[in-house]
C-alpha cells in the first residue's frame, strides 16, 4: 500500500471511502447538470446521452427545451449556444398521461399554488382544492407552463420523484435546477416532450 504509511493513514483513506459511498445519489447526481456544447453524444457521469439540438429543433431562437421521457431527462440549450443544461426528471405515471410533441413555454410562475386538473379530481375526489407555496406544493418553487393547458416543467415537492413515473402529465425537476432554469428561459422558449 504505497503512500499509506501509517495506521492512521489507512483508517482515514477507508474512512473517506465509506463518506463517499455513503453520500446520497441525489447529492452525487447534482453535481453533473452541465455538459459543454463540445460534447455531443457522449454521456456524462450521470449516464444521460447528450442531444444535439439540430435533431429536434430547426433553430434555438429563445432557446429551447427537450424533456426526453424515456430516458427521463431534460435537456436545455441557451440560444448562442453557449449552454447547455442536463437534468434528471420525473416522468407521466401513464402512457394516457403522456402528450407528446412541440408546445413553448406561455407562462413562468414562482412559487406557484398547485390546483389539481378536472381530471385529477375525478380520479381522486379526496384531493385539497389547492396546495400554496411550500415544501409540500406538488410543484415545487418554480412552474413554466406550457401552451398545453394542464402541462407545465416545474420543480417538486419529493426528491424521490426524479427518475420514476410519478407525474399526471408534467415533466418535474430539482427545485435547485427548475430555479436556474427559470432564470435563464423566456416566454416563448420552444420546447418538445419525445
Amino acid at each position: 500500500m504505497t503512500g499509506l504509511s501509517t495506521r492512521r493513514d489507512i483508517l482515514t483513506f477507508v474512512a473517506a471511502g465509506m463518506a463517499a459511498l455513503a453520500t446520497p445519489a441525489v447529492l452525487r447526481a447534482q453535481e453533473v447538470t452541465m455538459i459543454a456544447p463540445s460534447a455531443p453524444n457522449r454521456h456524462n457521469t450521470a449516464s444521460f446521452r447528450s442531444q444535439r439540438w439540430q435533431d429536434h429543433f430547426q433553430h434555438l431562437r429563445k432557446g429551447a427545451i427537450l424533456c426526453d421521457l424515456e430516458a427521463r431527462v431534460l435537456h436545455y440549450w441557451s440560444e448562442d449556444e453557449s449552454l447547455y443544461l442536463v437534468y434528471p426528471s420525473s416522468v407521466p405515471m401513464s402512457e394516457e398521461l403522456t402528450r407528446r410533441g412541440y408546445t413553448e413555454i406561455v407562462l413562468k410562475r414562482r412559487n406557484p399554488t398547485w390546483i389539481p386538473t378536472p381530471n385529477m379530481r375525478e380520479r381522486d375526489p379526496t384531493l385539497p382544492q389547492s396546495i400554496g407555496p411550500g415544501p409540500d406544493n406538488p410543484l415545487g418553487s418554480r412552474a413554466l407552463n406550457l401552451s398545453w393547458q394542464y402541462y407545465r416543467i416545474h420543480g417538486i415537492d419529493l426528491v424521490e420523484k426524479i427518475g420514476r413515473p410519478a407525474s399526471n402529465g408534467c415533466v418535474g425537476i430539482y427545485n435547485e435546477n427548475i430555479e436556474r432554469l427559470f432564470d435563464i428561459v423566456e416566454i416563448g422558449t420552444q420546447v418538445r416532450l419525445l
